[in-house]
């Protein structure tokens, strides 16, 4: 019998735990599968490239598509830190009734106007060719592993570095990290079309 009520009890606890649960199956599957799809084309976009392609530059003021790439790299160490943060801070779901909605984020990721990317983001140069791909891969294959196998309620953690002091949750973040590069792969396929580009017929 207590062997019975025990059961019983554990159910219920699991239960009530996955229904207050606001990081659903859905979202997880969404962030890890966006992760992916990124990466992937990124590698599409950029593998078999020379590398007078990897460093040419529309104009000098320009970055190459090795520096668009270690500009991803360094914005994946920057995301890993800001998840880690955040998914070891107070649970604190409440803030979701006021922070900006998830439609914010995706129109982050449609806009076409640029942007100006903070000091700690901005590329060298001094990584060659592919080796800023292999780079961006090792961090966002990392970040893939994590976001498929946490227990984490990414809905409920928030960090508080975003402009103009709104809070963001987790998965907010992760639509972030994955749209980032989204966006730089129209700036990789603008470099592509120039009519300077090397190799281009």
């Amino acid at each position: 019998m207590k062997q019975m009520l025990f059961f019983l009890f554990f159910l219920i606890t699991v239960s009530a735990q996955a229904q207050s649960r606001l990081w659903t199956a859905s979202d997880q599957k969404y962030t890890v599968e966006n992760l992916k799809r990124t990466r992937d084309e990124l590698i599409r976009e950029t593998e078999n490239l020379t590398d007078a392609q990897w460093h040419f530059h529309e104009t000098p003021g320009r970055w190459s598509i090795a520096e668009v790439v270690e500009h991803l790299a360094l914005w994946e160490i920057i995301w890993a830190r800001e998840i880690s943060i955040g998914a070891r801070s107070k649970p604190q779901p409440e803030l979701n009734q006021t922070s900006r909605p998830d439609s914010y984020y995706s129109s982050f990721i449609m806009e076409d106007s640029p942007h100006k990317a903070p000091d700690i983001a901005k590329p060298t140069g001094f990584i060659r060719g592919k080796d800023n791909l292999t780079f961006f891969k090792r961090l966002r294959d990392l970040a893939i592993t994590y976001a498929d196998t946490t227990k984490t309620d990414m809905r409920a953690h928030f960090e508080f570095t975003a402009a103009g002091n709104s809070p963001r949750n987790m998965h907010q973040v992760y639509m972030y990290q994955w749209g980032h590069v989204d966006r730089h792969l129209r700036q990789i396929r603008k470099v592509k079309a120039h009519p300077g580009y090397p190799g281009k017929l």
